[in-house]
């Protein structure tokens, strides 16, 4: 064996194995950590808001791409008439300068493209990158070196330009949401494919893997009955790791002109149009980058709290209000 293999493999050792601790121990722990359910509810509203969006509109009595000219002062340069935007009973938040379009409405529909990209992203990316990881570990030593170098060339890949490069490239006609998510996931698989090879090489020299190979079971079995019950906890928590960056990677891609287009409202694409009003009409700049900000927060907070209660041996990396005292208290019930 080589000598980037062995050094591969030593270090794949020091990866602890987070043990899965069943159905109600996990609730038990994440219940414990009041920062994680406050992400926890925060994210189902937004997940709310994002699917009832058509009947929300429908409430306001206004849809996403209508243009209202009546609502906007031509004479000022496109500034919406009245205060706070032209807020009001038939437009709540207010409109876009120069378009009129209601805000509220591109809003909430915003929230689906944005969630809807970040989450088919990341499952791209733990598809792809839990097969190669686990096609690494488990092949022979040619595999292994194979799928091992091209997972550090993706690695190696900067995401925007690469982004940047293909979505530039594709035809207008493909969807532009789903195309994101595709470039997004197609590009940034390398990091769960390394951190799948490592945890499944770990798990492989345990004595109940070791057993089932001698049993005679098959590579394919082995793996569905005893490799990938023992993956699901570290693959959980990247991925809801994930989520949040590859939200704010759609709204850097759609900032910069390349995601997704008009008329089709989404976070990233309200703000490039809103960089140049962020004195004649604020609200226009701060509802979406405050909306993309409470997301990605929430969305880590939340990340962060089931890494915690998937593996009660990690300490959590965000300590306000996770309540050190419940969760001391709640692993000491688990033990007993």
């Amino acid at each position: 064996m080589s000598e980037v293999l062995a050094a591969s493999e030593a270090a794949a050792t020091d990866v602890s194995v987070p043990a899965a601790p069943g159905a109600r121990p996990f609730w038990r722990r994440l219940r414990a950590q009041r920062a994680a359910l406050v992400a926890a509810a925060v994210v189902a509203l937004l997940i709310l808001v994002a699917l009832a969006a058509p009947l929300l509109t429908a409430l306001e009595g206004q849809d996403p791409t209508s243009y209202h000219p009546d609502l906007i002062d031509s004479a000022r340069g496109g500034v919406p008439v009245g205060a706070f935007g032209g807020a009001g009973a038939d437009h709540w938040l207010g409109v876009e300068p120069q378009t009129g379009r209601d805000l509220f409405a591109r809003l909430v529909y915003g929230a689906r493209v944005s969630l809807g990209v970040a989450l088919a992203a990341t499952v791209v990316q733990i598809a792809i990158g839990v097969a190669v990881g686990v096609g690494a570990a488990l092949g022979n030593r040619w595999i292994d070196q194979l799928l091992s170098r091209i997972t550090d060339i993706i690695v190696a890949l900067p995401l925007m330009i690469m982004s940047l490069a293909l979505l530039a490239i594709v035809p207008q006609s493909f969807p532009r949401p789903v195309l994101v998510a595709l470039v997004i996931g197609l590009i940034a698989w390398g990091n769960t494919a390394k951190i799948v090879r490592a945890q499944t090489l770990t798990l492989k020299g345990l004595d109940y893997v070791a057993a089932a190979r001698l049993s005679g079971w098959g590579a394919w079995r082995i793996t569905r009955r005893e490799l990938l019950p023992g993956l699901a906890a570290p693959v959980i928590t990247y991925a809801a790791l994930l989520v949040p960056i590859n939200i704010s990677t759609e709204a850097a891609l759609s900032f910069l002109g390349v995601g997704v287009k008009p008329p089709t409202p989404s976070w990233g694409q309200m703000l490039t149009a809103a960089d140049v009003w962020y004195q004649a009409a604020p609200q226009y700049l701060m509802l979406p980058a405050g909306a993309l900000f409470v997301t990605v927060v929430a969305l880590t907070v939340l990340g962060d709290g089931v890494r915690t209660a998937l593996d009660p041996r990690a300490a959590s990396r965000l300590r306000v209000g996770t309540g050190r005292k419940r969760e001391a208290g709640a692993d000491k019930e688990d033990t007993a």
